[in-house]
């Protein structure tokens, strides 16, 4: 695909982004990449983190404020996009949230002259006291593997500012952006 298509298929998932009060509030020297993964060529044995007993990963099934109040360690805005009707993965430490995101359904998009399903994990977050532990990565590492085998075609990255954390998985830039647009 070429920068224009994905610059089409970022204008189908996400219309009229650009127009957005937190987009265009954004700071000048702001800059995120939109990032994406062929999950056909996702290997998850790229990353592998070894834990204790006392961390796991898996799907969210607490009370949604509890998780929010994690969240909110992380980004004060952010807990507004999480609700109990998403799915939901977080790695915990002794049964405690440490990290969270959401895996987000897209919707299904023509790339490269085939119908292709997009999802992929979103508002990621590692909780302050937990970073530096290699949890993070290893739950986007698995919630990229469950969105493999729920059936998408390929994982999108929306609006971040560490490319290189998701790019240690395979996932590659397609294009860069600030609060004006499209670089």
């Amino acid at each position: 695909m070429t920068k224009q298509d994905y610059i089409k298929l970022f204008s189908q998932i996400k219309p009229g982004f650009f127009e957005r009060d937190y987009v265009k509030n954004r700071e000048d020297e702001d800059i995120f990449d939109e990032m994406i993964l062929c999950l056909k060529d996702f290997d998850p044995a790229k990353y592998v983190k070894q834990f204790g007993s006392e961390v796991s990963f898996d799907y969210f099934k607490g009370d949604i404020n509890e998780l929010k109040a994690q969240i909110k360690k992380v980004d004060e805005s952010w807990p507004q996009w999480f609700n109990e009707n998403q799915t939901l993965f977080c790695g915990y430490i002794d049964g405690k949230v440490a990290c969270f995101c959401m895996i987000e359904d897209f919707g299904t998009y023509e790339i490269d002259g085939k119908q292709a399903r997009v999802g992929g994990p979103g508002c990621v977050g590692t909780v302050p006291e937990f970073r530096n532990k290699g949890l993070g990565l290893t739950m986007v590492n698995k919630a990229t593997q469950i969105a493999k085998e729920l059936g998408y075609d390929y994982s999108y990255i929306h609006y971040t500012g560490v490319p290189g954390w998701y790019a240690k998985l395979g996932y590659e830039t397609i294009f860069r952006w600030n609060k004006h647009g499209i670089l």
